[in-house]
């Protein structure tokens, strides 16, 4: 099983704040993305090809127990302030991913999106035949960017 899956949105921020804002949160900011996912660069940089990041996903939310997906995305191809593509190396997941920026309204807002196609791995293929992680990365992924707006938002205020 694989998943493809494609979540947007618009946030009112141009696409340079929510680039940077992008890589704070891959390099462990967790100001936008908790409480379901957390980040910590492990080699090189999120925006350089070749650097690692290491992803949990927290089932019931940041310190609050349940089960914790791990896996690490390895950085193939960046157009700055644009295009951020990974490989799910190791961990539950495999497979790509991109993260998308687009202007909108002359520049004003951007919309983001997130392309999926993670496969799982290991013990997570047979908690996939009877758990909707699809739907659960899509959940998740959507609040992260209503909360990416918000965060953004407050730092203009």
């Amino acid at each position: 099983m694989t998943y493809d899956l494609i979540d947007e949105a618009v946030v009112d921020a141009p696409p340079a704040e929510v680039w940077d804002a992008l890589l704070a949160e891959f390099r462990g900011g967790a100001r936008w993305w908790v409480p379901a996912n957390t980040f910590a660069t492990t080699s090189g940089a999120p925006d350089q090809v070749g650097g690692r990041v290491a992803v949990t996903v927290h089932t019931k939310g940041a310190d609050k127990g349940g089960l914790k997906l791990r896996f690490t995305a390895r950085t193939t191809a960046v157009d700055p302030g644009r295009r951020l593509d990974i490989e799910y190396v190791d961990g539950v997941f495999r497979g790509p991913s991109s993260f998308v920026l687009d202007p909108v309204d002359g520049g004003r807002r951007t919309r983001i999106g997130m392309h999926f196609q993670g496969r799982p791995h290991g013990w997570l293929k047979v908690l996939a035949k009877v758990a909707d992680i699809g739907g659960e990365h899509s959940r998740a992924t959507s609040a992260a960017f209503t909360a990416l707006g918000g965060v953004l938002a407050g730092e203009r205020a």
